[in-house]
């Protein structure tokens, strides 16, 4: 299933969707419809379990097989617009330095003092997430932003003192996909003082995020991925998932000691090799004015992002 949350027009209120190509069926209209009741959002939603989402798996199942019954739930993609996955999750969690080729590329520009011995993390801000189809803001005083594509996992079941040897699936409802963008120089400047903060990294709007959530038995295998950037059709970067140093069972054991996970929390988990920063040629390939960034799950779903002048005098 394709599952995400929207808002059918201005002043609206949220919406939580499944997508059915072209299509989203709005779950909360089809469920009156079929006579049966959802959660009114994504997090109300995944808090219910199994029963929640075998409650939607039935809706898209007979949206599908008879549309005309659901025609009134069912709205242009095209129409809506996208929030980020859980607009109101707990946490977002970020795995940071995840991928060796990326490593390489933070040290040879000094955004990294020491190789990391185990995971590390950071958190981003909910006031710096955003949807697909989102416009982003690149304030003046940010002159080298760059993109970063991340695989982002959703949390579906409550997880405390989860292990390395335990399998992992059943904690997970599904993946999303994070263009975790970034202040260059901002980010130097706090790996020199020590900071972790990282307002590099959550200024408003740096957290594209979405468009959906892809559930798990859509994914044949999450750690062979391919995870792709664009910038105004050209290809930036292709890596595979199979790279990650730590996988979701490290990243739960590390996390999981002492904070318990909950549904609707996410982990993006680190940034490929092939970022601006990391090329010869990076002052030409840092994002400006009017460039569309496409980050995607190759072959599953794509985040569309456009990068526009500040709205407002600074």
């Amino acid at each position: 299933m394709r599952l995400l949350s929207y808002l059918p027009a201005a002043g609206a209120a949220p919406r939580i969707g499944a997508r059915l190509g072209d299509r989203v069926l709005d779950l909360q209209g089809a469920a009156r419809l079929a006579k049966s009741a959802l959660p009114g959002t994504m997090r109300l939603l995944l808090e219910a379990g199994d029963a929640g989402l075998d409650t939607v798996r039935t809706l898209v199942r007979d949206a599908e097989s008879d549309p005309r019954r659901f025609a009134d739930a069912l709205v242009d993609e095209r129409s809506i617009r996208y929030l980020p996955p859980v607009p109101d999750l707990d946490k977002f969690l970020c795995v940071g330095k995840n991928y060796r080729a990326h490593l390489e590329e933070l040290r040879k520009n000094d955004l990294i003092k020491e190789m990391p011995e185990e995971v590390t993390g950071f958190v981003k801000l909910h006031g710096c997430l955003t949807g697909h189809r989102a416009k982003v803001e690149k304030p003046a005083v940010v002159e080298h932003l760059d993109y970063e594509p991340e695989l982002v996992f959703v949390i579906g079941k409550r997880a405390l003192g989860v292990k390395k040897s335990q399998d992992w699936k059943p904690y997970v409802v599904g993946v999303t996909v994070l263009n975790d963008l970034t202040d260059r120089d901002m980010q130097k400047r706090e790996v020199a003082s020590g900071s972790r903060f990282w307002t590099a990294k959550n200024a408003p709007g740096f957290g594209p995020l979405g468009p959906e959530i892809v559930t798990l038995d859509e994914i044949p295998d999450a750690y062979d991925l391919w995870m792709t950037c664009a910038v105004n059709g050209e290809p930036r970067m292709r890596v595979n998932t199979r790279e990650q140093i730590w996988k979701m069972n490290d990243i739960l054991d590390h996390f999981s000691r002492t904070i318990p996970l909950l549904p609707g929390d996410m982990f993006a988990t680190g940034a490929p090799g092939g970022v601006a920063a990391g090329k010869a040629n990076a002052k030409d390939l840092y994002l400006k004015h009017g460039d569309v960034v496409e980050c995607a799950i190759e072959g599953v779903t794509t985040l569309s992002t456009t990068i526009v002048q500040p709205s407002r005098p600074q």
